[in-house]
């Protein structure tokens, strides 16, 4: 038996909760979205003192790895792991509306149960574009999603979080207290401790949305993405749009599926908008409604992923020529590939690069690739001099070049200086490791 299951040295508290291969319940953390995994203790923590015991147990156990799990849905697949300790935080899923338009929210809440929580109050909290995601992950990646150009990031709005540290202590991080802990956390969560409570301000939803998927035939879609990326640019901020685009036989069209949302329940506002975007491309199936937000973000039935995709990220400011050639070079793959290209920029832009972990302010699109085989990841590499930074959660490569693409020169120093105050000896290794000795 290895130390990752090793039941009789789990503590009290989390004893009659941990789960190991055989046992009733087990299988649900053997899968993320796409990856599949076997780890070899699961601990599932109820409060932020049972965390503090998990965080205590997996520092005496080095030897295996250590996965920190919210919702699972992290393409890297960094939450879950084979034989080593996951710290399982679902059952930490609180949703609670406080004074002043705030919310305070477990790690373990979807986002879309949040939107629904949210939407009898008129509020929303701008999150990811699946309502399957966990808080936690998201909530300290980043957290590009559905209303991004108009009110920024999800860690934008994160107004302070209860973190268990390396060392087994709950601290709260926010500008007045530990503001050094809550700049790193707000970008490079993972790397420091195990967000137990995240306190929000939410941002005014109307009970409708502008909701449009549209399906472009296009005939050369290098040519097409600078266009997307010109109209994006220039949309109103209430516009984010998302493109989603697969490999095609050699010299046949593509077909691009836009998904496009406006913020406004006004029919005229919302055909307004998108009008700049129906010439672009000759378009074959359309739909425009006006639908709940919360409805964007269904309940998710459960996660089933047991493959090994490759996945890569990158953040661009403009979808240039070249930009567009090297992502188009992507579809024309021997492997089957799927491409995203996300709305970002707008309102990301109006906090200062340096405010938090997170630096790429200025970059206006993300662009994802999910697929197999090294042929993607070779032309992957062709791209990666033409971008401007990345974003974790989406890539699936490892070690220090992928760190050091993930955050500017600058912020990867101050990063290291905290690893070495927080968390010197490296518990929290597993997930895009920043290594404080650098």
């Amino acid at each position: 038996m290895s130390a990752g299951t090793d039941r009789a040295a789990v503590p009290a508290s989390l004893a009659d909760r941990a789960l190991a291969p055989g046992d009733d319940g087990y299988g649900r953390y053997t899968s993320g979205y796409f990856r599949g995994a076997r780890p070899g203790v699961v601990l599932r923590p109820r409060c932020a003192a049972e965390v503090q015991d998990a965080v205590r147990y997996a520092d005496g156990h080095r030897e295996v790895p250590l996965g920190i799990l919210s919702g699972g849905h992290g393409i890297s697949g960094r939450s879950l792991n084979d034989g080593g300790t996951v710290i399982a935080l679902d059952a930490l899923d609180e949703i609670t509306v406080l004074d002043d338009n705030r919310v305070r929210l477990g790690p373990g809440a979807r986002w879309g149960d949040v939107a629904r929580a949210l939407a009898p109050h008129g509020l929303g909290v701008t999150a990811g574009d699946n309502g399957g995601v966990g808080v936690g992950g998201l909530a300290t990646a980043g957290g590009i999603g559905w209303f991004v150009r108009e009110h920024g990031l999800t860690i934008d709005h994160l107004r302070s979080v209860d973190v268990v540290t390396a060392d087994g202590r709950l601290v709260r991080a926010s500008d007045e207290e530990n503001p050094d802990l809550f700049w790193a956390m707000r970008g490079a969560g993972a790397n420091f401790g195990v967000a137990v409570s995240f306190e929000l301000e939410a941002h005014p939803v109307g009970g409708q949305v502008g909701f449009a998927m549209l399906v472009f035939v296009v005939a050369d879609v290098a040519a097409f993405l600078p266009a997307w990326g010109a109209a994006i640019e220039a949309a109103h901020p209430s516009v984010t749009g998302t493109l989603m685009l697969g490999t095609s036989p050699p010299g046949a069209p593509s077909t691009v599926q836009a998904l496009i949302l406006v913020d406004s329940d006004s029919p005229g506002a919302v055909i307004e908008r998108l009008q700049p975007f129906a010439g672009l491309a000759p378009i074959v199936e359309q739909s425009v409604q006006l639908t709940p937000y919360s409805a964007l973000l269904p309940p998710e039935p459960g996660q089933h992923g047991r493959g090994d995709p490759h996945a890569h990220s990158g953040l661009v400011r403009h979808l240039s020529a070249d930009v567009a050639d090297g992502l188009a070079a992507l579809l024309s793959s021997d492997s089957q590939v799927i491409l995203t290209v996300r709305s970002a920029g707008g309102a990301v832009a109006g906090t200062p690069a340096d405010a938090t972990a997170y630096a790429w302010r200025d970059a206006n699109f993300f662009v994802a690739t999910l697929g197999g085989g090294p042929d993607l990841d070779r032309r992957w590499s062709r791209l990666t001099p033409l971008l401007d930074g990345m974003y974790l959660s989406f890539e699936t490569d490892t070690g220090p070049d992928v760190v050091a693409r993930a955050f500017p020169p600058a912020h990867l120093e101050r990063l290291r200086a905290l690893k070495r105050q927080w968390d010197p000896t490296g518990l929290f290794r597993d997930n895009f490791f920043i290594d404080p000795a650098g």
